[in-house]
């Protein structure tokens, strides 16, 4: 079975060329996605720093958190008010200084784009776009005042945007060609908040016209915004012509040098019609994807930004945007402890990464949003499972392109939680000693420590119709039959890992260890589950 895992890869290697020469990259099959770094599937177990920890003294201040959570990539801003102070004069010192960073402590970036848009905010522009409203135009208010988010009908503000941005990625084709750059987000959580869109003349006339070409056919339904979007309208039209304008920047940056590139999303709730002047609007929300997919064709995907602590939510965001269309990656959530159970949900849907925000030690966070400190209690259960999931990384990459996934996150309320994988049922639940049964009377024992912490997941991979990939912690695993049958039971329980693709085991789980479930606690265990039915005469 794993030598014809191991088997698939050298192919993917040997039929893409040189791996050490090869752009990173997304492939997609069979509705599951890939981030090919160096030639092979690459999970990106990320933390992103502070806002403006993009300064060379200050992005010091990261390198020991992510060394000390295990994390094999950093996300980065760039701004363009660094990038080119002055118009028309590029300083790309700070780009440079992050790929030497980098490299000197062996961590892969993903470069964040602060253009027109971060936060919704033009606050990362250069003092020379701020200041000329005439020229860079900022939204109309219905009443006709400014608000103060650039519009996305600003042409002049595109050509200069999309000037800069181009002059980063110049940089990163003429002096990067390890690629220690990965992934690049143009522009960041893009809209506007309590202004739906642009009321100036220029976007009124155009609201008034038929929906673009391009948006009617992927919906299958043409007319004016009014008419297909209701009262969602001002939304809808805000979004195709921001996404417009980050596809015009991404379209001519991939032709420089063709990263993948991805949008953040500032999210809606994840069950609600948002309020258009509550909402981000513009941005790239789980209800307007199909607008982002039609109007920005160079984007390879869109991300939610996690930041609801209500578990429901967290894994509804996770499944809307986990598409055949869309791979999934959560580029940031929330850095407080009981955030770091979502990695699970995230990676067993097939995420190619996952990246909590704030991870630095220049002095801010943004509590109550996330941690009010990054203390080993705070980063404990990320570090665990960043621990885990680094020492199978290329492998669980690789499992996840092409085999199907299951990740549970432990729910606010405790309740255990199941799926199907084929003909069996994998079963995960919560807060239980790893010895012993909750039912038994007749032995008494205190609640476990971790009961009530909001910690604990499980991420499964199913290697073949009897064989699964195990990764959790706080957990305890049952798999049984999805039917009823006789003669089902756990055949082997291994713990281990891989090497050159294969899997090697150090030792093989009975007896205590199995008689009460699979329990996997606090240990960087990866186990490998095989079940089996015997006979009946």
């Amino acid at each position: 079975m794993f030598g014809r895992i191991a088997f698939t890869a050298g192919l993917l290697l040997a039929a893409t060329g040189t791996a050490a020469a090869q752009i990173p990259h997304l492939e997609s099959r069979h509705g599951r996605h890939a981030l090919i770094v160096d030639g092979a599937p690459f999970t990106i177990l990320g933390a992103q720093v502070n806002n403006s920890s993009n300064y060379a003294q200050v992005l010091k201040t990261a390198w020991p958190v992510l060394d000390r959570i295990h994390a094999n990539t950093v996300e980065v801003p760039i701004a363009w008010q660094q990038v080119e102070p002055q118009e028309g004069r590029f300083d790309l010192s700070f780009l440079q200084e992050l790929l030497d960073q980098a490299r000197s402590h062996d961590k892969r970036v993903v470069l964040l784009w602060f253009g027109t848009w971060k936060n919704t905010s033009p606050g990362y522009t250069p003092d020379w776009v701020k200041l000329d409203n005439r020229r860079f135009p900022r939204m109309k208010k219905r009443d006709g005042q400014d608000h103060g988010v650039l519009s996305a009908h600003g042409a002049a503000t595109l050509a200069a945007d999309r000037t800069a941005f181009v002059k980063v990625m110049e940089y990163l084709r003429d002096h990067d060609a390890q690629h220690t750059v990965i992934m690049v987000q143009p522009e960041n959580e893009t809209g506007s908040y309590r202004n739906p869109r642009d009321y100036s003349p220029t976007a009124n006339g155009l609201f008034a016209k038929s929906i673009p070409t391009a948006l009617a056919k992927r919906l299958g339904r043409s007319g004016t915004w009014s008419q297909v979007f209701g009262a969602q309208a001002d939304r809808a039209f805000n979004t195709w012509y921001v996404a417009s304008y980050v596809e015009a920047i991404a379209a001519a940056g991939k032709a420089v040098k063709p990263l993948p590139m991805y949008v953040n999303a500032a999210l809606a709730g994840p069950s609600n019609v948002p309020d258009p002047d509550g909402v981000a609007s513009g941005g790239p929300q789980q209800d307007v994807l199909e607008i982002w997919k039609a109007a920005a064709p160079h984007v390879d995907f869109a991300a939610p930004d996690i930041y609801d602590r209500k578990s429901a939510n967290a894994t509804a965001y996770l499944d809307l945007y986990a598409r055949s269309d869309n791979a999934l990656m959560v580029p940031e959530v929330g850095n407080a402890r009981d955030f770091h159970r979502y990695v699970y949900a995230a990676l067993g849907r097939g995420a190619i990464g996952y990246a909590p925000f704030g991870m630095d030690e220049s002095g801010y966070f943004n509590f109550p949003l996330g941690a009010r400190d990054l203390s080993e209690t705070t980063l404990a259960p990320l570090t665990l499972t960043y621990r885990m999931f680094g020492s199978i990384m290329r492998d669980w990459a690789r499992i996840a392109y092409e085999h199907p996934t299951w990740g549970a996150a432990r729910p606010d309320d405790g309740a255990a939680t199941s799926t199907r994988m084929g003909a069996w049922t994998i079963k995960a639940s919560w807060g239980e000693w790893q010895f012993g049964m909750r039912e038994w009377t007749w032995l008494k024992a205190v609640p476990a420590p971790w009961a009530e912490d909001m910690v604990g997941g499980l991420a499964v991979a199913q290697l073949s119709a009897d064989e699964f990939l195990i990764v959790g912690d706080h957990v305890r695993v049952a798999i049984e039959p999805a039917e009823k049958v006789s003669g089902a039971l756990v055949l082997r329980v291994e713990e281990g890992g891989f090497a050159g693709g294969c899997w090697v085991t150090a030792r093989v789980w009975n007896g205590d260890q199995t008689d009460y479930g699979i329990n996997l606690l606090d240990r960087p265990q990866v186990l490998k589950v095989t079940m089996g039915r015997y006979r009946q005469d």
